[in-house]
């Protein structure tokens, strides 16, 4: 017998076709214009025999062992029965004892949410919907994705809209911008994902009408081919790591040749007159020209000054991906732009200003309306401890220990 089901997963709307219990395909939403190649992948990993295919538990836990004295890493896993598993004697007993005997804090509740792909069973909130009702648990703030810009940017832009959304509309940008850079490109198979799913996959069909509108499209990249070959697109080649310098040396053209927008800084910020003191090397000695951003880049000067020009002189859009901040320091390439988005002073206007993540995901700057989904919404947590997502090793190897997060 053949079964249509219609699912939603975080690489879009699809119905699957199900042919007696086995899932043999995966058709793409009928009103989806360009549906995501990795649709095709769904039967393959449904059905994998690396996959888990029913609860293991280490034969040394299983058979009382509390306290680690058997030796981990080395015992095999033993299958058991769904029942076996969440029976009262394996996980809700041993929740509860762990809890008494050392506190909630010391239940880690650290499942990450792209491990499902839909709502309803979201594995993490339904993992911290049973740690909260037990107590509390130590959990994780922020994400893999954009940890240090969403822990800067509301010290920053006071929200973090600029990088989670909404941001600045397509159709705004495809109306009104003349330039639009893209640090870090806009790599067209980013647009095969978006959490939770979605009906329509639309990035290439916007940088398609960004670029039929005669937009300057700038792939501020290490490579050529994180933005599609279109007309009006041009390459940026980077060193990678350095587009803070590159939007220091931009802003430095700025000031040098009188293209800061004073007015607007002077009206919607506080602390250019810090921000330009050390553009102009009053701290250190350095002035942050573009022949010292040249040297870092490996852009020339003179491309750098010009694109600063240009930017000044037009309507212009910047944008960065996420992926740029994911290094030593990478906050401040986020801090950066919005400091020269600000210098520019278009923030606000219709299809100008800066955003964080086009290119990023699908659906950054689609227009769309959002709609509920069903959910189970996670529960307080009254252990209210909590590590930075990225900090496990270290809560591993010091427990009790301390480190520095958000100043």
């Amino acid at each position: 017998m053949t079964e249509l089901k219609p699912h939603a997963a975080h690489w879009g709307a699809f119905t699957a076709v199900v042919e007696d219990g086995r899932l043999t395909e995966a058709r793409p939403f009928a009103r989806d214009a360009n549906p995501p190649a990795l649709l095709a992948s769904v039967p393959d990993a449904v059905h994998a025999a690396t996959r888990i295919d029913r609860p293991y538990v280490r034969r040394g836990w299983l058979d009382g062992d509390r306290k680690g004295g058997t030796f981990r890493g080395g015992e095999p896993f033993v299958p058991v029965d769904w029942d076996t598993a969440t029976a009262t004697a394996l996980v809700a007993s041993e929740v509860a004892r762990v809890r008494d005997t050392h506190g909630p804090a010391s239940i880690f509740g650290g499942s990450y949410g792209w491990s499902s792909a839909g709502r309803f069973h979201h594995a993490r909130t339904q993992l911290h919907r049973l740690l909260g009702a037990a107590g509390g648990y130590t959990g994780q703030l922020t994400n893999y994705s954009y940890a240090a810009g969403m822990t800067l940017m509301p010290h920053v832009m006071g929200t973090n809209d600029v990088i989670t959304g909404p941001v600045a509309d397509w159709r705004d940008i495809v109306a009104h911008a003349k330039v639009m850079v893209c640090f870090g490109g806009m790599l067209l198979r980013n647009g095969q994902i978006t959490s939770g799913g979605a009906g329509s996959h639309e990035m290439a069909h916007w940088i398609g009408q960004a670029s039929a509108a005669g937009i300057r499209l700038v792939n501020v990249s290490p490579i050529r081919g994180d933005m599609p070959d279109l007309p009006g697109v041009e390459w940026l080649p980077i060193r990678p790591g350095t587009d803070t310098a590159l939007l220091l040396g931009m802003a430095h053209a700025l000031i040098a040749e009188g293209l800061a927008d004073l007015a607007f800084l002077s009206r919607c910020t506080v602390g250019y007159d810090r921000l330009s003191a050390y553009l102009l090397g009053a701290d250190d000695g350095v002035a942050k020209t573009p022949d010292w951003a040249a040297t870092i880049t490996g852009i020339p000067a003179e491309t750098i000054a010009q694109l600063a020009r240009d930017c000044a002189k037009n309507p212009s859009f910047l944008t960065m991906a996420w992926s740029i901040q994911r290094a030593e320091h990478g906050e401040q390439s986020f801090w950066a732009l919005a400091a020269l988005a600000a210098m520019l002073g278009q923030i606000g206007r219709p299809g100008c200003g800066l955003s964080y993540g086009h290119g990023s995901i699908n659906g950054m700057g689609t227009p769309r309306a959002d709609l509920p989904s069903v959910g189970l919404p996670a529960l307080p947590n009254p252990a209210n401890s909590w590590i930075p997502v990225a900090r496990i090793t270290e809560m591993l190897e010091n427990p009790g220990g301390a480190y520095d997060y958000n100043g």
